[in-house]
């Protein structure tokens, strides 16, 4: 039963029924319904936003384990990544510097091809993407470590050819030179005595009366052995391998021929003043990975420590070369 409302008319001094206008009634009912949508929604966003539904739980858990797994596989992989540095360091400056092979460049090992950042805000992954950065690592590490095990055959392989190493190593001195007084001029810039201005020696020049004999000073395949219009006169190439070779230039004679097979020690020639020479004398040089080195360095087989230490300040003079 409906209620009926009624309040006291102070003007009639009597209780009149309370009659409400449809438009207060159609208003109360839009404030009433408003009120209620606004605190559905309130209430709506609190749980979306504060209170996980069972599948966003899972979900939220199962990306939490994911981005720990990553973590653990990004640690492993960085711990993977140096010792594979360490190894590709090692080959470079002990293995190799052993043997005096030319290292591997970082290009051929594909050591990095571009650094990624390792962690990516994970969060912001999707799964396959995890799984393609972890397979790129993996690709990148298995080429290295291919790589590697190629290397390291040849290193195995240089071993195997130590002897063969050694004796094709310059290491004597190209003309008798008990006394070390032979050395006339060393390897650098220095005063030519055709020209008068400074050029690269390129070589150690050793003064010694014609006909001295001239030795190789290492074992090897004679390359070139004849006269040589570029200033060397009379001169013979040994070509020993392993990035070696020496040139023994101003012969006055040449008793080594092209293709022969030479030992340390061996007779190649005599000593003379051919070629654009001011006296007699041998002009020798070391040519390593084709490029000329200094031949001071070599020849360590034929001088003490006190020996070498003289003969190195004697090549150090700055003077005119003979040639």
């Amino acid at each position: 039963m409906k209620k009926i409302k009624y309040y006291y008319n102070t003007h009639t001094l009597r209780f009149e029924k309370l009659e409400v206008p449809l438009r207060v009634r159609l208003l109360q009912v839009f404030a009433f319904v408003t009120a209620c949508i606004v605190t559905g929604l309130l209430i709506v966003f609190i749980v979306f936003k504060y209170i996980d539904s069972p599948k966003e739980k899972f979900l939220r858990q199962e990306n939490e384990d994911m981005k720990q797994r990553y973590s653990i596989l990004s640690e492993r992989m960085n711990e993977l990544e140096l010792q594979m540095d360490e190894l590709e360091n090692r080959d470079n400056n002990v293995y190799r510097e052993i043997f005096g092979t030319t290292p591997i460049p970082d290009s051929i090992r594909t050591k990095v091809v571009e650094k990624k950042n390792e962690v990516k805000l994970v969060a912001r992954m999707g799964e396959t993407e995890l799984v393609n950065s972890m397979t790129d690592q993996l690709n990148l590490l298995a080429i290295r470590q291919k790589s590697q095990d190629k290397s390291y055959v040849e290193i195995t392989n240089l071993v195997k050819n130590k002897e063969k190493l050694i004796n094709a190593t310059p290491s004597i001195q190209p003309v008798s030179n008990k006394n070390l007084d032979r050395i006339a001029s060393g390897f650098g810039y220095r005063i030519d005595p055709v020209y008068k201005d400074r050029r690269l020696h390129a070589g150690l020049d050793f003064t010694a009366p014609s006909g001295t004999p001239i030795y190789a000073t290492a074992d090897g395949t004679v390359s070139d052995a004849g006269f040589h219009t570029g200033g060397y006169g009379n001169r013979v190439m040994i070509n020993h391998g392993f990035g070696y070779q020496t040139l023994y230039g101003h012969m006055s004679k040449i008793k080594a021929r092209v293709g022969g097979r030479v030992k340390r020690g061996e007779v190649i020639g005599y000593v003379g003043s051919t070629g654009k020479s001011t006296g007699p004398h041998c002009h020798y040089e070391v040519h390593r990975s084709g490029r000329q080195v200094d031949p001071i360095y070599y020849f360590y087989n034929d001088l003490t420590p006190a020996q070498f230490d003289r003969i190195l300040k004697l090549a150090a003079v700055s003077n005119q070369s003979f040639d």
